[in-house]
């Protein structure tokens, strides 16, 4: 029994630690230092496996990394959604929402109504000028050409929609 572990030692150093360092990689941003660790550990317990137990060893130990790994990564994602995990420090549980005060652009309803002047070309979009601030600007129309007077008839989120104004 001793002779086998050591023997076959290496091996399962190899296959531990990189399923491992995979699951790891899961829980962080990015394709990473552990994931590629726990892939370059994974294919040497596969040589490791064929220098010493042959071919055919080989592809069953292939057989068994992809499976062991593929259950592995699917447990730990599912405890990270609903099981023990998802109530650990590890898993972000904090949202920003619109009622908390967290805008993704600047509030730009300000300007809605107010009148200005194209200061280029809006195909559909372009720049005007209202009261001194200068807007990226979508027209309502296809063209616009620099120097219309335009008014401001809908903002959605950094989406300001103008339209000429008839005089």
């Amino acid at each position: 029994m001793l002779d086998w572990i050591a023997v076959n030692l290496p091996m399962l150093v190899c296959f531990v630690l990189g399923i491992g360092l995979m699951v790891l990689e899961a829980f962080m941003p990015g394709f990473g230092l552990p994931g590629i660790s726990g892939i370059l550990l994974e294919v040497a317990a596969v040589v490791l496996t064929w220098f010493t137990h042959g071919p055919m060893a080989a592809l069953g130990m292939t057989l068994v990394v992809l499976s062991v790994v593929a259950i592995a990564i699917s447990m730990s994602l599912r405890s990270a959604a609903n099981g023990k995990l998802s109530r650990s420090k590890l898993i972000l549980k904090d949202t920003e929402s619109n009622e908390a005060g967290y805008r993704s652009a600047a509030d730009m309803e300000v300007f809605l109504g107010k009148e200005g002047e194209t200061t280029t070309v809006l195909r559909p979009t372009g720049m005007a000028e209202f009261d001194g601030v200068k807007l990226n600007v979508v027209s309502d129309v296809e063209f616009i050409p620099a120097g219309e007077k335009v008014r401001i008839v809908r903002v959605e989120g950094s989406r300001v929609l103008v339209r000429t104004v008839k005089a």
